[in-house]
């Protein structure tokens, strides 16, 4: 059957296109502040980290969204605390708490008798979220739209010169938690397309395909949204149409965006910056 027929005919099918779409649209404007700010290894961290919150709210019988977003908050304050409190750096204190609170995730994982959903928050089945979890995807998108917009200068100024935003009276770690706490409901809200172990790859590679191409950040935004939701689309098709796994799918289109954008980029493709050395050496000989 075509995909588009599918589409119109079956009602999971198009839930699953909506969340995609959604899902892709918020991971690459998140993911433009995180690869601005050096922070791909914190995006990392707190999708792992929100494991032990997913375990214990099944265990419980709440909505997984709740321990989600607690554990991973809790593990971006703990980072901080760490790295501001001892002779650690950042990257080891990511290194240690986000390892260990995967690690108890997975504990946590083994010791409940149904796993097969918390198998789908591992590695993503978008062909099967249910309402309830598209329209938390939903709402998640527009508070962490209406955030970044509201905030927009806030967010622009300290991910390009902390220290400016400092002396213009900006709470540097106000707005760095606050971005934290956007960067863990954007990885709970992509928990049923792409899950824990791809999630990083939807936040980091649609944004890093964008900042190939402009520099300048409401530009890389709007791209970087928009190559998330090429690769949710295209990836979610390719996912049905070959009953291929949706969320590794779904990351695979997105790394080839940026393979192309690597590639053919104008300003740092290095097919053009092959060109233009030619040319250059051309016009010196």
């Amino acid at each position: 059957m075509d995909f588009l027929q599918a589409v119109q005919q079956y009602e999971f099918l198009q839930k699953a296109l909506f969340t995609s779409v959604v899902v892709g649209i918020i991971c690459g404007v998140i993911g433009s502040f995180i690869i601005l700010r050096g922070m791909s290894l914190m995006g990392d961290a707190i999708s792992h980290a929100v494991l032990p919150g997913v375990a214990l709210s099944y265990a419980f019988g709440i909505n997984f969204f709740i321990g989600a977003v607690a554990t991973g908050v809790l593990t971006a304050v703990g980072i901080g605390f760490v790295s501001q409190n001892s002779r650690i750096k950042n990257d080891t204190a990511i290194g240690i708490l986000f390892t260990s609170a995967f690690a108890l995730g997975i504990i946590l994982v083994t010791m409940l008798k149904s796993s097969t959903d918390l198998y789908h928050i591992l590695f993503g089945n978008v062909l099967a979220v249910r309402p309830s979890d598209m329209w938390t995807t939903v709402g998640i998108g527009v508070v962490v739209l209406i955030t970044v917009y509201a905030f927009y200068k806030e967010l622009l100024l300290t991910s390009f010169d902390p220290t400016i935003a400092a002396a213009y009276g900006l709470p540097n770690k106000l707005i760095h938690y606050l971005l934290m706490t956007l960067l863990t409901l954007v990885t709970v809200a992509s928990l049923q397309t792409v899950g824990i172990i791809l999630v990083v790859a939807m936040l980091i590679t649609p944004a890093a395909t964008a900042y190939l191409l402009t520099d300048r950040l409401w530009v890389m935004l709007c791209l970087a949204g928009l190559f998330g939701m090429m690769s949710s689309i295209v990836g979610l098709y390719f996912s049905f149409t070959y009953n291929l796994a949706s969320g590794a799918t779904i990351v695979m289109v997105a790394t080839a965006f940026f393979m192309l954008a690597f590639l053919f980029s104008r300003k740092h493709g290095i097919v053009w910056k092959s060109v233009r050395a030619r040319q250059k050496r051309a016009q010196l000989s």
